[in-house]
């Protein structure tokens, strides 16, 4: 990944369209209104999630530039042309914002880049950045794997969607009704899961982790249901309702597991899971299915508020989890819970923690009982989560945790960098 602060680079000459190509991209977009693809790419990702395998991603982002070119889309597409009859699928966005995305298979790494780099150049010999990239680059382009940021393509384009609209997401709904979850519980019996379907890393960061990896979550994601199967509802703000909603999730979830979990091949995995759903017919059927290679490679993943509730029922899932080979992680915790919460005696083989910004404002006197609480627990292994930031990373590695997840996780194994390198290259910078 180039990048140049907004700078052509030094001692190199200045990349020029050829006039032809110049003016064959303004003579279509004077005579072509720009026509926006924001829908068009929400829908083919969607409903294309099984087939991402080996798909990659190219995200131009000409919003930043600091003058706009009424033909930069236009411009960016004619050069991408040079790829397209060398790529075995290749197909390009205009999006609202002035972006352009482009999905494509069957390239060569090297020779996307050089493209790309062509692409940058050519723009920023005449003008600048405005700032980093929704990536938290410094870039005008961002290649990456499109499997393992879908999640990020998505949020970034349902909210430049709800920005343009008004349709911002803390706009309330009214909570959803009966009747409502009936007809939701009967489309779900019937509706496709895989698109919704996610996996994240949780990485190692400990030094004596033989893996870079410790497994990954897979999860459904409630927002994109909830938007695509009843938009006019909010699901989450009925308790009781969600807890029936997650209930009848989990065993869909399932299902959809057991056609296979090819995709996971070679992976740990952990498994978002309701303690009542542990102990059903469905769970067992799962259970029976599931792959040898698997057997010891699952995370049961149980909410820190559905064992408070179900203590009995959560030491019951434990020698159930333990005579199967599952593993235990307790879920949403915060500093106050794991100063209160002896993970040891509830067996748990994982803790999540979800970082906040608070975390870094801590008294500094229960801030050393909370680090030495972590340092008490000798099998139980803690998990920061929600990790936004590289301060996150560091703090996690100043308090003695081995495991981070999130969005800067992400970020910094999209760019293929180890995370343990960038949190030491963080603490020296």
């Amino acid at each position: 990944m180039s990048r140049f602060g907004g700078k052509p680079p030094m001692g190199r000459d200045r990349v020029r369209l050829s006039t032809t190509e110049k003016q064959a991209a303004v003579a279509a977009a004077k005579d072509q209104k720009p026509e926006f693809d924001n829908d068009k790419l929400l829908n083919l990702l969607r409903s294309a999630k099984s087939e991402l395998q080996g798909m990659r991603l190219i995200h131009m982002h000409l919003s930043l530039l600091r003058d706009k070119d009424p033909s930069s889309q236009m411009i960016v597409r004619t050069i991408i042309q040079e790829l397209a009859n060398k790529a075995s699928y290749l197909q390009s966005f205009n999006i609202s914002n002035g972006d352009v995305i482009i999905l494509y298979k069957g390239l060569k790494l090297t020779g996307v880049t050089d493209v790309c780099q062509k692409v940058e150049q050519i723009f920023l010999a005449k003008t600048t950045l405005t700032g980093p990239n929704p990536y938290k680059e410094y870039s005008l382009y961002s290649i990456m794997e499109l499997a393992l940021n879908f999640i990020n393509v998505i949020r970034f384009i349902e909210e430049l969607q709800a920005n343009e609209t008004g349709n911002h997401s803390n706009e309330t709904k009214p909570p959803i009704t009966l009747e409502e979850m009936a007809k939701l519980e009967r489309s779900m019996q019937m509706f496709d899961l895989s698109p919704f379907l996610f996996n994240q890393a949780i990485a190692n960061i400990g030094r004596n982790a033989e893996e870079d990896m410790a497994y990954f979550e897979l999860y459904i994601s409630i927002k994109l249901l909830q938007e695509r199967l009843c938009p006019e509802y909010d699901i989450t703000a009925n308790k009781w309702l969600f807890n029936y909603f997650t209930a009848n999730l989990d065993q869909s979830v399932l299902r959809a597991l057991n056609h296979g979990l090819s995709f996971m091949r070679g992976r740990r995995i952990g498994i978002n899971i309701n303690l009542s759903t542990v102990i059903s017919t469905g769970f067992v059927k799962f259970d029976e299915r599931l792959p040898l290679d698997f057997r010891g490679q699952v995370v049961l993943e149980i909410s820190k508020g559905d064992l408070i509730e179900n203590l009995s029922l959560f030491n019951e899932v434990v020698e159930f989890a333990q005579d199967r080979r599952y593993q235990i992680a307790v879920d949403g915790l915060n500093p106050f819970w794991v100063t209160n919460f002896d993970l040891e005696y509830l067996n748990a083989d994982y803790a999540k923690i979800f970082w906040s910004n608070d975390m870094l404002e801590m008294d500094p006197t229960f801030e050393k009982y909370f680090i030495e609480r972590i340092q008490e627990q000798d099998r139980c292994k803690f998990i920061l989560a929600r990790c936004d930031s590289v301060s996150s990373l560091v703090y996690a590695h100043k308090v003695g945790i081995t495991m981070v997840q999130g969005r800067a996780v992400d970020n910094i194994l999209r760019k293929g960098v180890s995370v343990r390198e960038a949190i030491a290259h963080a603490k020296v910078a």
